[in-house]
């Protein structure tokens, strides 16, 4: 087989045998096809699409282009939560607990923030000690005695995702389905997940801003969990307007410790309850929906999910009483209240332009390997739906420096929209 055949293949829009995929991500992996070809063959694909057959053929070659977990010895069955990533997205901090309180063990690796959606792997670093380095080994021994692992990507897991991303980002080859299925697919995968619960936001603060295009991703990466053994639930989940009330590093630490503590904003703990209950039907430790959330409801009341992350705070050697009392989290030097310029109902609060805002403050990366600041961030204390009176507080911002916060001040108050007659508020999750 030769590299440009299978590129002129693709260019022709025919199908490419699982043959001729592995052929393309085994040479592109070891440096025996350039970069330059695997450009050409991305491009092919934006252009021309891949049928479900080939993404799946694609994310497994992808998986075995370096070490695959096999977890099947330490759980019966491996579950992973994963989000496409969002403005105020702090869900596996709070979900993984509930989800192991109720007897179902958990093992995730995250990642960092970049552009204006924000990582898992920041916002636990807030907590002084915690450790996301975790070698393939301390992972499988930690969830085989603790139950709860939470990392980051060792890097022998699947190493074909990280240099095509990296490709892909250089030669405007981003939004291709079939290269976002399998990028996000091929590492869950890799990771050893047996069953997989996919939380696919859509709106204005989402890499999907379409529900036409939240549908398509989501079936895509159904489709290649069915044809890879696994079984595996998406669900499109709004992100027009931020997810809870905090965004930035050390402000949603606190509100998803908060929420195992029974307090969180309604939209955030509902997101939560949802997201455990369809987890815990996947991995069999709950017959329905109904049953999984009171077993999720349940595990807040009596204090066992927060008793779960107390242990991986401790597992990870993170400063664990930093969950007793949230209030030893780094705070910013300047907090500033922004106020509703008028009366009516809130129309909007622009998600994307609110998880720029924070960028800018310091809370998230410009490009990769950039310092973040982990107290800087914003409360949003108004969503869609809300009626507000004129000079009432619709968020706080939390900065550093006082030229941030005053660029912070008017970039944040553009992502609220006013309407004089009431509006109704936005459907957490589609379908």
């Amino acid at each position: 087989m030769r590299a440009v055949d299978i590129i002129i293949k693709k260019r022709e829009n025919e199908q490419l045998t699982a043959q001729e995929i592995d052929f393309f991500v085994r040479g592109f992996t070891n440096g025996d096809i350039p970069d330059y070809q695997a450009s050409a063959f991305a491009m092919a694909v934006l252009l021309n699409g891949m049928t479900n057959f080939e993404t799946t053929d694609l994310t497994l070659s992808m998986a075995r282009s370096g070490q695959v977990l096999d977890l099947s010895k330490i759980v019966d069955v491996a579950v992973d939560k994963h989000s496409s990533g969002g403005v105020g997205d702090k869900t596996s901090i709070s979900v993984m607990p509930m989800v192991a309180a109720c007897g179902l063990p958990v093992g995730k690796m995250s990642g960092r923030g970049l552009g204006f959606s924000g990582g898992t792997l920041d916002k636990l670093e807030s907590i002084p000690g915690y450790r996301v380095d975790l070698t393939t080994e301390e992972f499988k021994t930690q969830l085989k005695e603790k139950g709860i692992v939470l990392t980051g990507q060792s890097l022998d897991l699947a190493p074909a995702d990280g240099k095509m991303y990296a490709l892909r980002d250089v030669t405007g080859t981003v939004p291709s389905m079939p290269l976002i299925a399998s990028s996000i697919m091929c590492k869950k995968i890799a990771a050893g997940a047996t069953a997989i619960v996919l939380d696919v936001k859509v709106g204005l603060g989402a890499f999907m801003e379409t529900l036409e295009q939240g549908r398509e991703l989501a079936e895509l990466m159904v489709d290649i969990g069915r044809l890879a053994g696994r079984k595996t639930v998406a669900l499109l989940s709004d992100m027009n307007q931020p997810l809870g009330s905090a965004v930035g590093n050390s402000l949603e630490m606190i509100e998803a410790i908060e929420t195992l503590h029974g307090k969180a904003p309604a939209d955030y703990m509902e997101h939560c309850l949802h997201v455990t209950a369809h987890v815990l039907v996947l991995g069999g430790r709950a017959k329905d929906l109904a049953e999984g959330r009171a077993l999720a409801q349940r595990s807040i009341d009596d204090g066992s999910a927060l008793d779960k992350l107390r242990l991986l705070v401790r597992a990870q050697g993170g400063d664990v009483s930093y969950v007793d009392d949230t209030s030893k989290f780094e705070r910013a030097k300047l907090i500033e209240v922004v106020k509703a310029p008028q009366s009516g109902f809130i129309s909007q609060v622009h998600a994307r332009t609110v998880g720029e805002a924070s960028v800018a403050l310091g809370a998230g990366r410009a490009k990769k390997g950039d310092p973040i600041d982990h107290a800087v961030g914003f409360l949003i204390l108004k969503k869609v739906g809300d009626a507000v009176q004129a000079g009432e507080a619709l968020c706080e911002i939390h900065a550093n420096d006082a030229e941030k916060l005053k660029e912070a001040h008017q970039a944040v108050l553009s992502a609220f929209q006013f309407s004089p007659e009431p509006v109704p508020p936005l459907p957490l999750f589609y379908e």
